[in-house]
Parts: C-alpha cells; sequence; structure tokens
C-alpha cells in the first residue's frame, strides 16, 4: 500500500494526541447515531455501530448516553437529523485535507472550514480534487502478547486482510481493503483475537514532505479541523522528517 509506512509515525503522533484529548461526546454521539441509522441498532450486526460504541466506551462515555444515542439512531427517541459530507481542500505545502462531516446545518459547517483553511493557510477545493489521493482501510491493533504473527497472519489474510505488520510495541497492526473491514472483524471474533482498536480510515496513498514552518502549520490546520464540533474526521497526506515531526 503505497504511502502507509511513510505516513505511519505521523499517525502514530495524532493518535496518541487523539488518545489524550478523546473526541467529545457530542461527536461519538453522532456517530453512533448515523451507525444505526443507516444499519440498525444490533452492533452484533452492524459493524459500523459496533466500532462506533467501542469507541466510545474506550473513552469513558457512560452506557446511558450510548443507549440514547443508539435509540436515536433508530427512531425509538426523537433527535437532531444529520447529514454526512466531505470537504477537501490544501494546507501548508500542497498538502491534501479530506474533512469528514456530520452536520445539522450544512451552511454553518462549510463556513466553517472555510475559515479554518483560510486562517491557517489553505484554501477548499472542488470535491474530487484530493479525495482520489486516499485509499478508504480498515485498521486493526492487536496488543502484545495477545497471538503470535503467525496465526494472526492465518486468521485474518484467509479472511481478505491485505497485510500485517508489527508494531513499535510488540503488537500487530492489521490493514484490510474497506469492503473486507467487517469480514476480518468477524474472523479476529471467531478466532477470540482480542482488538486493541478496530477503524476505518483513509490511508494517503502518495505523501507530500513538509518542512520548517510548513508542519507545525499543517498540524495546527489538522487540529483546528478536528477540534470543530461538525467535524468528525480529518485525513492529511503529509510527511516530515522526524525532527521536524518532533518539533512541531
Amino acid at each position: 500500500m503505497s504511502g502507509h509506512s511513510k505516513w505511519h509515525n505521523i499517525r502514530l503522533r495524532k493518535g496518541k494526541q487523539d488518545a489524550e484529548r478523546g473526541k467529545t461526546f457530542t461527536k461519538l454521539a453522532k456517530e453512533i447515531i448515523m451507525a444505526a441509522k443507516d444499519g440498525g441498532g444490533n452492533p452484533d450486526t452492524n459493524i459500523r455501530l459496533r466500532t462506533a460504541v467501542e469507541t466510545a466506551r474506550k473513552s469513558s462515555m457512560p452506557n446511558d448516553n450510548i443507549k440514547r444515542a443508539i435509540q436515536r439512531g433508530t427512531g425509538e427517541l426523537e433527535g437532531v437529523s444529520y447529514e454526512e459530507l466531505t470537504y477537501e481542500g490544501y494546507g501548508p505545502g500542497g498538502a491534501a485535507f479530506l474533512v469528514q462531516c456530520l452536520t445539522d446545518n450544512k451552511q454553518r459547517t462549510v463556513a466553517d472550514v472555510r475559515a479554518i483553511f483560510t486562517k491557517l493557510g489553505g484554501r477548499l477545493a472542488e470535491s474530487g480534487s484530493v479525495g482520489y489521493l486516499f485509499n478508504p482501510t480498515g485498521v486493526f491493533l492487536i496488543d502484545p502478547g495477545v497471538t503470535t504473527e503467525e496465526s494472526l497472519m492465518e486468521v485474518v489474510l484467509d479472511a481478505g486482510a491485505e497485510d500485517v505488520q508489527p508494531t513499535d510495541e510488540g503488537g500487530f497492526e492489521v490493514t484490510t481493503a474497506f469492503e473486507d473491514f467487517g469480514a476480518v472483524r468477524a474472523a479476529l471474533d471467531t478466532a477470540k483475537i482480542a482488538v486493541a482498536s478496530a477503524e476505518t480510515t483513509m490511508i494517503p496513498m502518495t505523501t507530500v514532505t513538509l518542512e520548517g514552518k510548513d508542519v507545525e502549520q499543517a498540524f495546527k490546520l489538522y487540529d483546528r479541523l478536528d477540534d470543530n464540533d461538525d467535524v468528525q474526521n480529518v485525513y492529511a497526506n503529509f510527511d516530515a522528517s522526524e525532527e521536524a515531526l518532533a518539533a512541531a
């Protein structure tokens, strides 16, 4: 998968930051609502909902909040109707950004996203301008000591996984095509291999290497977008040296 290994260090950095900050309960609830609306309220048969619920629990979201979000998604409780939107843009140094939103007010969201890009040296682009640079991908993380590489590969590759790589911590990262995410998750469950995290993400197929102030500015843009309540996920294709990454 071109670009995956180059992007790995930045993904780890952002993952640690995201874990420290945590997503707001509002964002977590929105994803649960949409997942339940699209695929029903049973996490056992709705992989998107199951993933959303697991993420919410790891962020210490109360069970009552999770239950209400599911009920709003299925229509058992009244709630706000959200629309899924994706915006594309360019950041410092020509880095590509993909911004996924869930909103009840499209005009507000596009105005906010455009303002963030403009203030931090970027610009919104037309639909399709950068989306083709990213590959929808499923990513599973397996903690150290849970299984061996040989056993893991036997389970996930048969289910359609694309790759298994050791992590720096001694565990494993399993990547899948977006459409095989559910099948690989089911195979891991059947084999009783505990999953530390599971997500569908957008991996850049090519990267842009930034230097100097562009690195810091690109992360500022990423963080400002990610902090917006209507923004669910932000993906970008910039890369940087370890020195520049540490200084950002």
